[in-house]
C-alpha cells in the first residue's frame, strides 16, 4: 500500500501552512509518530520557503509526497531555471546569517535531500524521511507481513517521466 499527494500551487506564501498542513494531517492518519511528523514539517517548509524565494513572479511549483510503509517521499517542483546545491548546506551558517540555514535544515532533519535540475520541468528537491509508527497505526496494520507495492514511493527517474514541461 502507498499513498501518494500532488499538489500543484501559486507562488503564494499562504501555500507555505497548506501544503504543510496536508502533509501532517496525512502523516497523522496514518499514525506516523509525532517526533517524524515535525522534522518532514519544518523540512518541507524549508524547501517550499526556498521555491518561493527563487522562483518568479506568477509561477507555479508542485509539491508531491509518497508514503507507504518505510518512508516518506517528497518531491517540491518549481518551474525555474535550478542552482548548483551540490556545495550549499554542509558547512555552518555563520549565526548571524539572514540565509543559508534552509538546506542545512534539510539536510539534518531528514534521511537524504537530493536536488535536481531537469530541462524544461526545473528545480527538483527530493526529500526522503523513514517512518516511524505509533502502535496504533492505521498504515502499518495495512502493511505488516506484506510485500512492499511494486512502486513504492517513486524514484526520482520515474517521477520526472511524466513531469509537465515548463513553457
Amino acid at each position: 500500500m502507498e499513498i501518494k499527494l500532488t499538489l500543484a500551487l501559486p507562488r503564494e506564501e499562504v501555500s507555505v501552512p497548506v501544503v504543510r498542513r496536508v502533509l501532517k494531517a496525512s502523516l497523522d492518519a496514518l499514525g506516523v509518530q509525532e517526533d517524524v511528523v515535525s522534522d518532514i514539517e519544518l523540512a518541507l517548509t524549508e524547501a517550499v520557503t526556498n521555491v518561493l524565494d527563487h522562483v518568479q513572479e506568477g509561477d507555479e511549483y508542485e509539491v508531491s509526497a509518497g508514503i507507504d510503509g518505510r518512508a516518506c517521499v517528497i518531491e517540491v517542483v518549481d518551474r525555474g531555471e535550478g542552482f548548483d546545491a551540490s556545495s550549499l548546506g554542509h558547512q555552518m551558517a555563520h549565526p548571524g546569517a539572514e540565509e543559508g540555514r534552509g538546506i542545512q535544515l534539510m539536510r539534518a532533519l531528514v534521511d537524504k535531500v537530493t536536488f535536481q535540475n531537469v530541462p524544461r520541468v526545473g528545480s527538483v528537491v527530493h526529500l526522503e524521511k523513514r517512518l516511524e509508527w505509533t502502535s496504533d497505526s492505521a498504515i502499518k496494520r495495512l502493511t505488516e507481513d506484506r510485500p512492499a507495492t511494486e512502486h513504492g514511493p517513486w524514484s526520482t527517474d520515474d517521477r520526472m517521466a511524466d513531469a509537465p514541461t515548463r513553457e
